[in-house]
């Protein structure tokens, strides 16, 4: 049992041992925030994002670089794991792009605030972090196509929002059913009527019609219908 004069010296040489490092830890940290060059890419529009965000208050159910509330998904690197086109579909109507699942306001936001939005993810995704957030540790599980079947390379708008959901070949999201071998169950003219308007043909499914222009629609269903 230690002395009252041995707790006391205890007592008071940890506090300086612990003050000493706390400090440090602190001048390490300012040491390394100031000597980012982030600034360089703070736009206008990045403020005007920010300012957007604010205004609505968007960390009342968002988190990003760590601070919000945990009702909605993390949007630090939002930019980096859906990409502006989704993001632009999805802030455009929330609803739509989930129906009935998701609980997002819709606040009709313009064209020109939309691109703040996604200029202000991007600008937050793009800082340096050191691993934060986390990468989600899991495996996805899906079948995998033969790829070699696949002579026509993805369309840019299969990349920018539909592997957002969907995987082919084992790569891509899995929110929707992965995609191998969708030529073999189903055929041009289902395929192209699908990507038109899902909701017409099966009324209530999770699938969103997307703002998918005519040559848009041929192109996807044209390399949907080679994977067997």
């Amino acid at each position: 049992m230690l002395t009252k004069f041995q707790a006391k010296l205890f007592f008071l040489l940890g506090t300086a041992l612990f003050s000493v490092v706390f400090l440090f830890l602190t001048f390490d940290s300012m040491r390394y925030v100031y000597s980012q060059d982030s600034n360089k890419n703070l736009s206008p529009s990045v403020v005007r994002g920010k300012e957007i965000w604010e205004k609505n208050n968007c960390m009342g159910c968002h988190t990003i670089l760590g601070e919000g509330a945990y009702y909605a998904p993390e949007l630090t690197k939002a930019y980096e794991r859906r990409g502006p086109e989704w993001l632009r579909v999805f802030l455009k109507d929330p609803e739509a792009m989930y129906p009935g699942e998701r609980k997002m306001v819709k606040y009709s936001f313009t064209e020109a605030e939309i691109d703040d939005v996604i200029a202000f993810l991007k600008w937050n995704g793009e800082l340096d972090l050191k691993g934060f957030p986390p990468k989600p540790d899991f495996k996805q599980e899906t079948k995998t196509v033969h790829l070699e079947s696949a002579k026509i390379a993805p369309p840019e708008k299969f990349k920018q929002i539909c592997s957002a959901c969907h995987a082919v070949g084992g790569s891509g999201g899995n929110v929707g059913p992965a995609l191998d071998a969708v030529g073999n169950k189903y055929d041009t003219a289902y395929l192209e009527n699908w990507l038109k308007d899902p909701q017409k043909i099966k009324p209530g499914t999770a699938m969103p019609k997307l703002p998918l222009s005519e040559l848009e629609i041929k192109d996807l269903t044209k390399y949907l219908s080679q994977l067997r």
